[in-house]
């Protein structure tokens, strides 16, 4: 009999991904303040991953404090471009101005998974993509934006690659599960070696 698992996340994205994947899913949203976590972070030479990984344990912890004996899974992705740490664009003059910035660049997204239960760290797991954005003319930017919409703020890269997105690249390089949010055929691995899913 599998475990349900609890998705410290309201993400829709990460839920659905689970839920595809044959797994018993409930979201409760973490109740923490992102960016007061990640506050102390900046310029202390914690690399974007780790910022990734901290944010996903938070949440984690913080579900597992409201729902005892639960296996709880936190995640958390960030995009890097260099040293620099983006967050979702807060609009859609934000999305414009973060293609703008990839163009013609290569990225990373840190995709991070933390496995808690009684607000003790299980397992953590960091994916890591590299997605190189070809040259981007600012009116095609526009256009894009005009097309899909809303949808490019629901990501901190303002793109779906598993969407129209797709269309803003020249290589990617990296686990499908990891880009879209989640790196999944880890956590699954762990899953397994824990006994919370038929192995």
């Amino acid at each position: 009999m599998a475990e349900k698992l609890i998705l410290a996340s309201g993400s829709s994205f990460r839920k659905a991904m689970l839920v595809d994947a044959g797994l018993d899913i409930e979201a409760v949203p973490a109740e923490i303040d992102e960016r007061a976590v990640e506050a102390p972070l900046a310029n202390s030479g914690v690399s974007p991953e780790d910022v990734a990984m901290i944010l996903a344990e938070a949440k984690a912890i913080e579900v597992s404090q409201r729902r005892p004996g639960a296996l709880v899974l936190g995640c958390d992705q960030t995009l890097s471009l260099g040293d620099e740490v983006f967050h979702k664009p807060a609009d859609m003059e934000g999305a414009r101005r973060r293609l703008l910035s990839l163009s013609g660049k290569t990225h990373q997204l840190n995709s991070a998974a933390v496995l808690v239960r009684d607000g003790a760290v299980l397992w953590r797991h960091v994916g890591i993509a590299s997605l190189t954005m070809r040259q981007l003319e600012p009116a095609f930017i526009g256009r894009h934006l005009a097309r899909v919409g809303d949808r490019a703020l629901s990501s901190v890269g303002a793109y779906q690659i598993e969407g129209e997105g797709i269309q803003l690249f020249e290589k990617v390089e990296g686990d499908h599960f990891t880009i879209v949010g989640l790196p999944l055929m880890p956590l699954l691995a762990e899953l397994r070696r824990l006994g919370a899913i038929d192995g």
